[in-house]
């Protein structure tokens, strides 16, 4: 993976995730479109705001010369910054008592970063190459789970409104 490409997805990630904040209420509340951006104001659905845009990007730029080793580190890079979002959320609101709207917008930002530095330190060393298979796995699973739980969320604090 190119220094650059890893600068353009970065913006890219950010400008498409910032404006799927939005896209939902928007499309006048479409349930297709909530398949993929959020629908309320949930951890949960937060986390769609760099998984959806990562992959939009991954797709765009993905061609047939791109190799295994940037395929697996660009999977991680995305499980890495998606996961980002509840991990830093539930590590600041106990400190603070409750949640910020600053430290989560900056908490999106850093973790869109975080996403495409580790993609790009992993496709160098290609030590994930052999867990391609596993990542795609996990990716797709993630996919799944975000269409399932936007219409049927469990009874769990991730899930609710903070």
């Amino acid at each position: 993976m190119k220094k650059y490409v890893v600068i353009i997805g970065i913006l890219f990630v950010w400008i498409i995730g910032t404006l799927f904040h939005f896209v939902y209420e928007w499309s006048g509340e479409n349930l297709i479109v909530g398949l993929i951006s959020p629908v309320n104001e949930s951890v949960w659905e937060h986390m769609k705001l760099i998984f959806f845009p990562m992959l939009l990007f991954g797709l765009l730029t993905k061609n047939k010369d791109t190799n295994p080793c940037q395929t697996s580190a660009y999977y991680a890079g995305m499980l890495i910054g998606t996961l980002l979002i509840p991990v830093m959320f539930y590590l600041y609101t106990p400190i603070l008592g409750k949640s910020s709207l600053v430290i989560d917008i900056l908490i999106f930002y850093l973790s869109v970063f975080i996403a495409f530095a580790f993609s790009y330190y992993l496709s160098k060393n290609c030590l994930l190459r052999k867990y391609n298979g596993l990542l795609f796995f996990a990716v797709t699973l993630l996919m799944l789970l975000f269409f399932i739980f936007t219409f049927v969320p469990p009874p769990l604090p991730i899930f609710s409104t903070p």
